[in-house]
């Protein structure tokens, strides 16, 4: 396992919130809440896994766990209810499981915000108050990988009375639905890397919500979030830089677009025992060229 300071590859569950069951940001808290990321990386994934918690994890550009310092506090000030104040002071996390598949403390949590939201529980299933109308919605899926996991996803959510469908559609299908942004929510994976630049308005920008064919996928309008973008295009300075893309995902995290999975932590990599490697790696994980040919008692 090689380590490296590169944004993770983390996949998300996204909201489209051009959909009205969506509109609502307490519904999303909502249903974030109630992603068992505990359990599923016990019995899915061997506790392989971390858990996505910003758009840039594991990296200098992400602000998870780090107090927004006077360079962001500066870019966010014309935007005071952009940032939750947790995210901004550094002291927000993903929720944490008791581990087992029946945590009560996040379903008491999710029903809280969902009756907030105007749902109550009808019997086993949760119905808007006024019009009766059930909260329901579709997790689309491609594969079988991801079909597996919205099932357990989708049985989590049962449990609070939310009706899902998990939708298997063949690859065209699925990529003419993601351009038409014709779904409920999908799983997805936004790569980035240590020097983002135009492709983050296509990602979140205003422009590219009615844009078919975009990658914002979330369908989110922000002009707090287009300021970030616009401030990382023109920063000349590294600290500008990251400050302003810092700024960026403390925004996305607060606007709770997705339902924040997990990713691989470290990169892995196969090799004959007399291939040998530096001790240290470089920043972009492991570069074959700098390994060598060694005795087998020789290799670290």
């Amino acid at each position: 396992t090689i380590p490296n300071g590169l944004p993770k590859f983390a996949s998300d569950y996204v909201f489209n919130t051009r959909r009205p069951v969506f509109a609502d940001i307490r519904v999303r808290q909502a249903i974030a809440l109630l992603f068992n990321f505990q359990w599923i990386n016990r019995n899915f994934f061997f506790n392989l896994y971390k858990r996505s918690a910003s758009f840039f994890d594991d990296s200098e550009l992400s602000a998870f766990h780090r107090a927004a310092d006077a360079r962001e506090r500066a870019l966010l000030a014309p935007y005071p209810d952009a940032v939750r104040t947790d995210v901004l002071d550094g002291t927000w996390s993903p929720p944490v499981t008791d581990g087992s598949d029946r945590d009560r403390d996040s379903l008491r949590q999710a029903l809280d915000l969902l009756k907030a939201a105007g749902y109550e529980l009808n019997g086993t299933k949760l119905r808007n108050r006024e019009t009766g109308q059930l909260l329901a919605f579709e997790i689309m899926v491609t594969t079988r990988d991801e079909e597996r996991l919205a099932l357990a996803f989708s049985n989590q959510l049962a449990r609070a009375g939310i009706t899902v469908q998990v939708r298997l559609v063949d690859a065209v299908q699925y990529e003419q639905r993601l351009d038409t942004f014709d779904f409920d929510m999908i799983e997805y994976r936004w790569e980035q890397s240590l020097s983002p630049g135009n492709e983050q308005a296509v990602y979140w920008g205003s422009a590219a919500a009615d844009q078919e064919g975009s990658r914002n996928y979330m369908g989110v309008r922000s002009k707090a979030i287009d300021a970030m973008i616009a401030a990382m295009l023109r920063a000349r300075e590294r600290p500008d830089f990251v400050a302003a893309v810092r700024a960026l995902d403390r925004i996305l995290i607060s606007g709770s677009y997705v339902v924040p999975l997990f990713y691989l932590p470290d990169q892995w990599v196969a090799r004959w025992d007399y291939i040998a490697r530096p001790p240290r790696s470089a920043l972009s994980g492991y570069l074959p060229e700098t390994w060598w040919r060694a005795p087998a008692q020789a290799v670290q």
